[in-house]
């Protein structure tokens, strides 16, 4: 059967020839017990304890703002205002972070939802969506607003402020 220490004679099932194969030595490796082992004591090293899930992060708020609000007040400026025109205006497509549906089909739900990431909650004022384009405030290159006091910037405001903080 054996030829030498190292190999040992097999028959192989298809052929019904023989083969010589290769006999590993035991030393240096470690039995299935010891796999084991490893396996479990660190475990058992931990206390046996089963893990815990960490608490969700917690403390921030979110806001809802109102679609209805949205579509009656702020849809109307952005599209009086000439912000959903195409070219490099907003309605051409992502101008910066901030995209608005084209004159030629108008989704006000993809406007709103656009115009929500605009949006930060303290302080409101502080909105992408009403500094830029105020006059004086963050660059953007055309001001539809000359002042706070513009209608449609008040309209945008009072959008923003009537968020609901959840």
């Amino acid at each position: 059967m054996a030829a030498d220490s190292q190999r040992t004679e097999v028959q192989n099932a298809t052929s019904g020839g023989f083969i010589y194969v290769r006999r590993h030595s035991s030393r240096g490796r470690i039995p299935a017990a010891g796999w084991l082992a490893l396996l479990v004591l660190p475990g058992a090293w931990e206390g046996c304890s089963s893990p815990t899930k960490p608490a969700p992060p917690g403390g921030g708020q979110s806001v809802v703002y109102s679609y209805d609000e949205f579509a009656a007040r702020v849809e109307p400026v952005l599209t009086q205002r000439g912000c959903d025109a195409t070219g490099d205006c907003h309605g051409g497509g992502i101008r910066g972070t901030f995209a608005l549906s084209p004159p030629t089909a108008k989704d006000p739900h993809y406007d709103f939802n656009q115009a929500i990431l605009q949006v930060t909650m303290s302080p409101a004022d502080s909105s992408a969506l009403l500094t830029q384009p105020l006059v004086g405030g963050t660059p953007h290159p055309y001001k539809p607003f000359a002042t706070t006091a513009d209608t449609g910037y008040q309209a945008i405001l009072q959008w923003v402020q009537d968020g609901v903080r959840q």
